[in-house]
């Protein structure tokens, strides 16, 4: 595979496999990562608090994240706000659609989310049914067997009919697919109950995951806090548009905080109520979604996992150039396919293990109505494999429906060199007639007759033409309304025109900053060889929470001038470190940061009082070099922010062999 700038080493990738889940979060609740919200009052499901490693690294890849999309990509950052009026998210589909499905256990009250809960209990009869099969023949058991078996204790040992277990990898590989009354089938054909008490389970009803509020003393003015940051930007099309001097196509981007009430979020950072995302909405011509910078990234291969696939019942992946998978139709344009690299190569750049991810398409009856192709950057964690990034090309929905619902022009107006003539749909009104016929509804009425679609114009002409009347039904009324010709009259007009006027249609990734940065933990951390208490955590130098550790070898009052030098020169040089002059030995004081994902470390010895010489020690190779401290920095700062690796930028420092550290 294809990435930019991978830092993880070649210690840390030899030791993946000694990753647990417990370690790490021993490690994290530790040091202060992350604790859960409000913990000393018993705490609340999907709420945490970041300490301070945790706000330095997530800062630093929300950074990253700008640099890497904003800066580089020329977009248009917006921060609106978090409170959103009734109105705006139920012209966007929001109040209606925006649900997961869940279902409760009829005993005890305990509620579940029905597709996790489904997923679950399949995947632990799997394992339970592998380990039953891997304990048939217990005579050829061999003492690695048996330590095997010890870890799948609390599995139920079940062996599975060949056909039952192809039903249930079947229904595994489609079941971000299933709606509401389908999850209930499968709870109820394969006997999924609650796990704890094995009590019955009610079917799956929908759960709208917004919060809901009111904005205003009175009340009566109901909003939500945002689902998402889309909205804002939409709204402020136009002015976006006018800032960007008209010139199409551009993007926007905003930064912040959404909040989903979630059914039952178990999974730490992975499923919470409040979250940090970074959404990009690129607009582009509908006729042409070309990109002029596709050339420089079509020869980035991906791991693809397209709908046919999954339907399928599969889940294996296919290797592909992004170039390809465009060519080849699977991915949908090129804006869409650039978007694809662009993701793989930041996720790459902050720490994510490219084997360790793939491109999963959305199934046909997963794809949201208005969207041509969608496709989520998956991460492979110890909870399977979750959703970071989002990728879809959602046509001209968002703007298309906020303009009918407001009567505002979302649009752009092209001038074009040869003036074309058009014959399209249009409407005529007899205004006179509306007011006393509708009263306070007329301009409702006239405003869903004026805002159509040439399709559905083209409908209601013919029905115009063949009955004398057409039957529509306004959102806002109850009642469905019948004119006839009296009223309206829908003829084609032909009109010559210098202008073109088009709906963008927008291409939108869209990035969960919590579940990278869990998936980042999960993919850097290991330990020691032959001392699993020593954890390390790879982080890539340009998101590490700080970048050095200063350590004095002693407290002796002699070398306090040097660390007073070295650290006013990190701090000119704008390079987060911290001082660490405690009296433990120096293995643990490096074994401390190294829990921190500290790359480098700074040793100030004796001999620094004579030359002003330091060593500089790499985290995940221990490797140790010395130098002057101006030397030093330059080397860390090559590394860190402009790219560099370890052998470059410390082929001027002389190599040093040090003791081995006692931790």
């Amino acid at each position: 595979m294809s990435t930019e700038a991978t830092t993880t080493t070649s210690a840390a990738c030899a030791h993946a496999c000694s990753f647990t889940r417990e370690k790490l979060e021993q490690v994290l609740k530790r040091r202060f990562f992350y604790a859960p919200a409000f913990e000393i009052y018993g705490g609340v499901a999907g709420l945490f608090d970041f300490g301070p490693p945790g706000c330095a690294f997530q800062n630093n890849i929300v950074d990253a994240w700008r640099k890497h999309f904003i800066l580089e990509e020329d977009m248009l950052e917006v921060e609106a706000t978090m409170l959103t009026p009734h109105d705006v998210l139920k012209t966007s589909g929001h109040v209606d659609r925006f649900s997961d499905w869940m279902c409760r256990d009829l005993k005890t009250g305990e509620i579940f989310r029905a597709d996790h809960l489904v997923e679950e209990v399949l995947e632990s009869r799997l394992k339970g049914d592998k380990a039953a099969r891997g304990i048939e023949h217990k005579e050829e058991e061999s003492d690695e067997k048996k330590k095997r078996k010890k870890k799948v204790k609390e599995i139920v040992l079940v062996k599975l009919d060949d056909d039952v277990v192809e039903e249930y990898e079947s229904i595994l590989a489609k079941i971000d697919g299933y709606s509401g009354p389908e999850l209930g089938e499968i709870i109820e054909k394969h006997n999924i109950v609650n796990p704890v008490g094995g009590t019955k389970l009610e079917p799956p009803v929908p759960f709208n995951l917004m919060f809901d509020t009111a904005i205003g003393a009175s009340g009566n003015l109901k909003g939500f806090l945002r689902p998402e940051t889309a909205q804002g930007q939409f709204l402020n099309f136009n002015k976006l548009l006018d800032f960007n001097n008209g010139r199409m196509p551009f993007a926007s981007a905003s930064i912040g905080k959404s909040f989903r009430n979630e059914i039952a979020p178990r999974a730490g950072l992975l499923r919470v109520r409040e979250f940090l995302m970074a959404e990009i909405e690129h607009y582009v011509d509908p006729l042409d979604k070309s990109h002029p910078k596709f050339k420089d990234v079509k020869h980035i291969k991906l791991n693809f996992l397209p709908k046919d696939i999954q339907e399928a019942g599969h889940a294996h992946v296919i290797e592909s150039t992004i170039g390809e998978a465009v060519a080849s139709g699977m991915v949908d344009n090129e804006t869409l396919g650039y978007f694809l690299a662009r993701v793989f190569l930041f996720l790459t750049k902050v720490g994510v293990n490219p084997n360790r991810m793939r491109f999963r398409q959305h199934m046909s009856n997963e794809m949201a109505h208005y969207a041509s192709d969608c496709w989520d950057a998956e991460l492979e964690t110890s909870y399977g494999w979750i959703e970071c990034v989002g990728c879809a090309d959602r046509s001209a929905y968002d703007l298309t429906v906020h303009s009918q619902r407001t009567n505002q022009k979302l649009n752009v107006q092209q001038t074009l060199d040869e003036p074309i003539t058009t014959e399209d749909f249009e409407a005529t009104l007899a205004m006179k007639k509306f007011g006393p016929r509708f009263r306070k509804d007329a301009g409702k009425v006239q405003n869903f007759l004026l805002t159509r679609t040439q399709c559905e114009y083209e409908d209601l002409a013919k029905e115009l033409n063949d009955t004398g009347k057409i039957v529509i039904q306004v959102p806002e009324i109850q009642d469905k309304i019948e004119l006839d010709s009296e009223y309206i009259k829908i003829e084609r007009v032909k009109r010559t025109t210098h202008v073109r006027e088009y709906t963008p249609n927008v291409i939108e990734p869209s990035f969960g900053i919590g579940r990278i940065v869990y998936s980042i933990l999960e993919h850097q951390f290991w330990t020691r060889e032959g001392d699993e208490d020593r954890g390390v955590l790879s982080l890539p130098p340009i998101v590490a929470p700080t970048k050095v550790l200063l350590v004095p070898l002693s407290n002796n009052p002699e070398l306090q001038p040097i660390v007073k030098n070295v650290s006013d020169f990190l701090r000119k040089q704008q390079i987060p470190f911290k001082v660490d002059d405690s009296s433990a030995s120096i293995g643990k004081r490096y074994a401390r940061n190294d829990e921190l994902g500290t790359p480098f470390g700074i040793t100030i010895d004796f001999d620094s009082l004579k030359d002003h010489s330091v060593t500089l020690r790499d985290r995940d190779s221990t490797k140790q070099v010395r130098g002057t401290y101006e030397d030093i920095v330059a080397a860390i700062r090559e590394i860190t922010y402009f790219h560099g690796n370890w052998e470059e930028a410390t082929a001027k420092l002389t190599p040093f062999e040090s003791q081995s550290e006692d931790a």
